[in-house]
C-alpha cells in the first residue's frame, strides 16, 4: 500500500489521516462496523453507521426498490432478516478506494421452518465523513426464491412497503 506524506499529494490512492490510519482505512473499519451490527440484527446500531441520506438497494431488485436514510433502511432489512430464526454473516474480502468499499462475502438464512439458504454477495459501500451514503447489495435472488420456504414471496409481498424509494438515476 502506498502512503502519501500529505494530504495534498494526490499521486497516491491513500492519504494519511492520523499516524498510523488511513482514509481507506478509516472507511473499511466503518464498513465492518456497519455489518457486525447487521450479524446481531442491532438495528440501532445499523442507523448508526448510515448518513441520513444513504440509499440502500438490492440490485437483483433494482433502483425502484430502493430505501433511503437510516430509519427506511432498517424497515427495509427486516422485510428480509427479522423474520429468520438465524442469519449469520460470513466473513470474506474486503477492498477499499478512497471512499468506495467493497465486500464479498456470504450470509446464511435459516427460516424457522428449517429451509437454509447460503448467498454470496457483493457489496459496494461509499463512506463520507465516516457515514456509508451508498449501499449496493449484488446477489442472487432466484437462487434465494428457490431455497426459501414456499410461502416466501407471499410473505415479501404483504410486508411493510413504506421504505420503498425510488433511486433510479440517483446510484
Amino acid at each position: 500500500m502506498c502512503w502519501a506524506t500529505n494530504a495534498s499529494d494526490a499521486s497516491f490512492p491513500h492519504t494519511r489521516t492520523k499516524r498510523g490510519t488511513s482514509v481507506s482505512a478509516d472507511n473499511k473499519s466503518v464498513v465492518l462496523g456497519l455489518w457486525a451490527a447487521l450479524s446481531k440484527r442491532d438495528w440501532e446500531g445499523v442507523k448508526g453507521f448510515v448518513s441520513d441520506d444513504c440509499i440502500y438497494i438490492d440490485m437483483p431488485v433494482g433502483p425502484g426498490l430502493a430505501a433511503r436514510g437510516p430509519d427506511d433502511i432498517v424497515k427495509r432489512l427486516k422485510v428480509g432478516l427479522e423474520s429468520l430464526a438465524d442469519y449469520i454473516n460470513h466473513d470474506g474480502l474486503l477492498i477499499s478506494d478512497g471512499a468506495d468499499v467493497m465486500y464479498e462475502h456470504s450470509e446464511t438464512w435459516t427460516w424457522a421452518t428449517g429451509e437454509t439458504a447460503t448467498l454470496a454477495f457483493v457489496t459496494v459501500h461509499k463512506v463520507v465523513d465516516g457515514k456509508i451514503t451508498l449501499w449496493k447489495d449484488y446477489w442472487d435472488f432466484g437462487g434465494l426464491a428457490n431455497t426459501a420456504p414456499s410461502d416466501w414471496m407471499d410473505t415479501l409481498a404483504a410486508a411493510d412497503t413504506s421504505w420503498i424509494y425510488d433511486a433510479t438515476g440517483q446510484i
